[in-house]
């Protein structure tokens, strides 16, 4: 029996998710009919255990019984981010090899029709009718409730990259991991994540991110209630931590910040008493937003470094933090290991490429080189992250490889000047980049997005890099500072650096003050 059967079978009609703001609710009983419905009919279909499904929607109330009914059946569950362009989508939907493809009326009018039409798989269409498309209620509508399905092992997630440096990357695990990344391992590290009935679990992100999937997925395995945000606001988010009782959360800093912004008597003004883990990863957090939060939640927040790939972890309590301030934490899977540019692992103390030996081995998906690239001589993985480690082991992220500036021969990592120049009360977000530069052949330039209601002017600019002097070496500095409406970060925090650096390295003339 399923976790899903029992949930259903002992408590139909409590609540299984619910999302916010919308309050639209989906119960256990509701959620294992529907699920056996759809896998029903993929079955019938002739989908075998080993294939695969592609789903794009945005937070949707049928997103989880679609990846649960294919769980049921053996199938791996591929999630698209809305946000990517025909062509990425196309790229992922061929890459897993989907045989079927959910959309919405809303992602599907956001989509080249005529590519949609090109992807050999049967696509199937939520909340609407489109041509090339079956409708998702007929395909379920000739299944009884209770349908019996085949005896199959369990499906589980094939997610891709963020795609933050490039074309989406996919980690495929063999169906026999299913489950585990939540397994019960009674380590008193990761209690954070020990997920039971009484669990009330707050989701702000987008569901196609690995995260959010793998953590609703283990909070309703374990017959807890999901609070899924249809999208993240500060202010709700505080509303259903008060309102549904919370009591795991999962977060970005970019999110704190909003949050920490809001009026003191907003944040006054909700019960947060309920909240025992705090969560967050995706993103280094500025030492002065996470010393905020914990000054505001209490010591309740959890952080982890890992990747989808899932080559080593990191992780490390509150109390752990403010031991070690900035840190991500201590190996919690692997070994951690950093590595000097000639290829020799450097002592404590010393900035180097994070690598992890003894984890768990991946590929990426049709692509060996890109396998290879990830791997070094001692088969040591790395997730292209650049950081140190004091002398008890605790991590420290210092900035992505990529991201790398080199300026007249010194390599300078730009997330200690994003963490300066995000103190300033004026700005809103920054992204901080190498731009050509003919004598040093980068230089150091800020793209900054302002609070409201502060207007750009070269004074500013002028004061924002005063700011970082008198605070970090001049080297790390910005030379110059452009002014943006928004900086393109994905839903899940992630700043989308690339997209940036593209207006000034790809042909572009930088980007409109």
């Amino acid at each position: 029996m399923s976790a899903l059967d029992h949930w259903a079978r002992e408590r139909p009609d409590d609540i299984a998710y619910t999302l916010v703001p919308s309050g639209r609710a989906v119960s256990w009983r509701e959620l294992d009919t529907r699920s056996r419905q759809l896998a029903a009919a993929m079955v019938d279909a002739g989908l075998q255990v080993g294939d695969g499904i592609a789903v794009m929607l945005e937070n949707h109330l049928r997103y989880f019984e679609i990846l649960w009914a294919a769980h049921r059946i053996g199938l791996y569950y591929t999630p698209i981010s809305r946000h990517l362009k025909t062509a990425e989508m196309g790229h992922i939907v061929r890459d897993c090899g989907a045989k079927w493809l959910f959309c919405s009326a809303t992602t599907a009018g956001e989509l080249d029709a005529d590519v949609l039409r090109s992807l050999p798989v049967r696509r199937v269409m939520l909340d609407g009718y489109a041509e090339g498309f079956d409708e998702y209620e007929s395909v379920i509508a000739p299944y009884p409730d209770g349908v019996t399905l085949p005896e199959r092992p369990e499906g589980m997630d094939f997610c891709y990259s963020s795609g933050t440096t490039g074309l989406p990357k996919g980690i495929k695990k063999p169906l026999a991991d299913a489950g585990q990344h939540f397994a019960r391992k009674s380590d008193p590290r990761t209690h954070w994540k020990d997920f039971d009935a009484s669990s009330v679990y707050l989701s702000t992100a987008p569901f196609y991110h690995t995260a959010p999937v793998r953590w609703n997925m283990a909070v309703m395995r374990a017959g807890g209630h999901c609070v899924m945000m249809e999208k993240f606001d500060a202010e709700l988010a505080l509303q259903a931590i008060d309102q549904f009782q919370v009591t795991h959360g999962q977060f970005v800093p970019t999110m704190f910040i909003r949050m920490l912004r809001l009026p003191d008597e907003v944040k006054a003004s909700y019960d947060l008493s309920s909240l025992r883990y705090a969560v967050h990863a995706a993103a280094p957090c500025p030492a002065t937003v996470k010393r905020a939060m914990i000054d505001w939640w209490g010591p309740i927040l959890y952080e982890f470094y890992s990747g989808t790939e899932l080559v080593g972890r990191t992780s490390l309590d509150s109390h752990e933090w403010l031991a070690h301030p900035g840190s991500v934490g201590r190996a919690e899977v692997g070994v951690i290991h950093i590595v000097g540019e000639d290829g020799r692992e450097l002592p404590p103390g010393e900035n180097g490429v994070i690598y992890f030996s003894g984890g768990p081995s991946f590929n990426y998906h049709n692509d060996p080189e890109k396998t290879r690239a990830a791997y070094n001589d001692q088969g040591w993985a790395t997730y292209g992250d650049i950081g140190h480690v004091d002398a008890e082991g605790y991590l420290y992220l210092t900035d992505r490889l990529a991201n790398t500036i080199v300026s007249g021969g010194v390599n300078i990592y730009p997330q200690e000047t994003e963490d300066v120049l995000q103190a300033h009360p004026v700005v809103l977000d920054v992204a901080v980049i190498g731009v050509p530069d003919a004598e040093f052949g980068e230089a150091v330039k800020a793209v900054v997005q302002l609070q409201a209601p502060h207007q750009p002017s070269p004074e500013l600019a002028d004061e924002l890099i005063a700011w970082c002097r008198a605070r970090i070496s001049p080297l790390k500095c910005p030379r110059s500072v452009d002014f943006v409406e928004a900086l393109p970060r994905a839903e899940s925090g992630k700043l989308l650096k690339r997209l940036v650096k593209a207006q000034y390295w790809e042909g572009g003339v930088g980007i409109a003050h």
